[in-house]
């Protein structure tokens, strides 16, 4: 006979993170996606649904990520989702209409399927062989026009690196900073996601691209009496004689340049952590 009572939920996919959260932490990233998901999330039908994966052990981000995409669709809905139920419950007390905090992983359990997934320090704590296969599942939940953006940013939000992908895999890398506490471009090195984070060696694009950058921030030394911003701005115009940098100053005085992920990718495929 078949078993009967209630069927057990199944096991969500991944493991428990360490959970370090602090408020506007990852303002960068929420910023840098308005902004290039916005005609996305304008365009929807119905109210656009975003996921912040792996939240951490308080509910900030979540919150904060639907404070700042109602800025660009005023019917947006957060659903934040974690792997360890006792963080859940902590969130549970800030749920309101338009965000709900769920137990889930890497499987998105969710009942449709979300133009946005955002996983900010989550795959740090992974091998590196594991990324693709992370990266495949998450884009398979995506609603058609849908956004992955995974990446890893410090404590503060600082400096972060994220990629952005869609179904057919990674599209561009966007390197952010604080300028003002920036010595030099490579300070962002220790914040590259898991996928590149063991690429930053002689051989490996992203290693070229960060030396190039260094070089070029050096040679604009001479801007850094107007102010860190106007030296970056210098520096990213320098570095795009050299690297397929997207954008232009307006985005670039924020602090960021992004790059094609073709341009960094890793020489030979994955290879392990």
């Amino acid at each position: 006979m078949p078993p009967t009572g209630p069927v057990p939920a199944r096991r969500p996919v991944g493991t428990v993170t360490r959970g370090t959260t602090h408020p506007n932490r990852l303002r960068r990233m929420d910023r840098w996606i308005a902004r290039t998901h916005g005609p996305a999330l304008r365009r929807c039908d119905g109210p656009p649904l975003a996921v912040d994966l792996g939240y951490g052990a308080a509910p900030w981000t979540a919150v904060e990520l639907l404070l700042r995409l109602r800025r660009v669709r005023g019917d947006a809905e957060v659903a934040g989702l974690e792997i360890e139920p006792e963080r859940v419950a902590v969130a549970k007390p800030y749920e309101r209409p338009g965000l709900t905090f769920r137990h889930g992983g890497f499987e998105v359990p969710l009942p449709r399927a979300p133009l946005l997934i955002r996983a900010a320090n989550v795959l740090r704590q992974y091998a590196e062989d594991e990324v693709p296969a992370a990266w495949e599942r998450l884009c398979g939940r995506l609603a058609p026009g849908g956004l992955l953006v995974e990446g890893t940013c410090d404590e503060i939000g600082r400096r972060h690196v994220w990629v952005a992908l869609g179904p057919e895999g990674p599209r561009t890398v966007t390197f952010a900073a604080r300028l003002a506490s920036l010595e030099q471009p490579s300070d962002l090195a220790e914040r590259l996601p898991k996928a590149l984070i063991h690429r930053n060696v002689p051989g490996e694009p992203v290693h070229a691209f960060l030396r190039d950058f260094d070089r070029a921030w050096a040679t604009a030394a001479p801007y850094a009496p107007y102010g860190a911003r106007q030296r970056w701005v210098r520096a990213v115009a320098a570095l795009a004689a050299r690297w397929p940098v997207a954008d232009g100053p307006r985005r670039w005085r924020y602090g960021e340049v992004t790059v094609p992920w073709a341009a960094l990718a890793p020489a030979g495929g994955p290879a392990r952590g």
